[in-house]
Formats: structure tokens, sequence, C-alpha cells
């Protein structure tokens, strides 16, 4: 099995669709204003955008991209007028990343963990 497509709701598609192109993601079907669908620059993943009235309340989900050089995407991503909500960190888990959020409030994690993504020190082997 492989997971194939990530689906958030928006309440402006076509805003929500600029955000992501800018953080190198390619439009790959516009059904605007209703629907859009993008292609992650690396691996077969793609991610797409449907509208909504109103945005769910509660729990929200939390979206990660892995980068190779997350300092180098963090400066070209300021550069072309992205916020961040923290600084770059270090995690216990041996992730570095630096959290945003996307217009529509949904918080975002730019990272690189290399082989400790899905090899951790700690990882059960079967």
């Amino acid at each position: 099995m492989n997971l194939n497509q990530v689906t958030i709701t928006s309440l402006d598609v076509s805003k929500s669709a600029e955000f992501y192109k800018t953080l190198g993601l390619t439009l790959i079907v516009d059904a605007l204003p209703k629907y859009v669908r993008l292609e992650c620059p690396n691996g077969e993943s793609t991610f797409s955008i449907s509208n909504v009235d109103e945005l769910s309340q509660g729990n929200k989900i939390r979206l990660y991209f892995e980068v190779d050089k997350l300092s180098e995407t963090v400066t070209k991503l300021k550069e072309k007028g992205i916020t961040f909500n923290t600084k770059i960190t270090e995690q216990s888990w041996l992730w570095t990343d630096i959290h945003l959020t996307d217009p529509d409030g949904h918080e975002l994690i730019i990272y690189n963990a290399g082989e400790n993504r899905k090899n951790p020190p700690w990882r059960i082997n079967k």
C-alpha cells in the first residue's frame, strides 16, 4: 500500500493553491474555484485542496513536507514571502523542523529527518 494523496479543505482554493505553489508543489488539476490537485516535487505523492463553506473546528490536520536542505529551503521560502511560526529546531526524535500555517490555518511542518524518518534508533524490527 502507498499513500497516494491527501486532501485538505479551504475557504479560498485559489489563495491556498498559490500558497502551496510557492512552497514548490506543481498544479496538475485546475477545477477552480472548487478544487485543485498538486504534485509534490519529489516522489509520487499528490496533494489536493477542496472548497468548503466552513472549515471544521477542533482537531486540525498537520502536514509534513520533507526536504533535503532545510536551511536553504527556508531561506528561499522567506525570500518568496512565506512567514514561519518557529525557528528551525532540532527535535529530540532526531528530526529538524520549522512550523508555519497555510491561509486556512492548517499547520505545516517542513523538516529533514533523513534515515531517521523511517529508521530511528528505536524502530521496532519484526
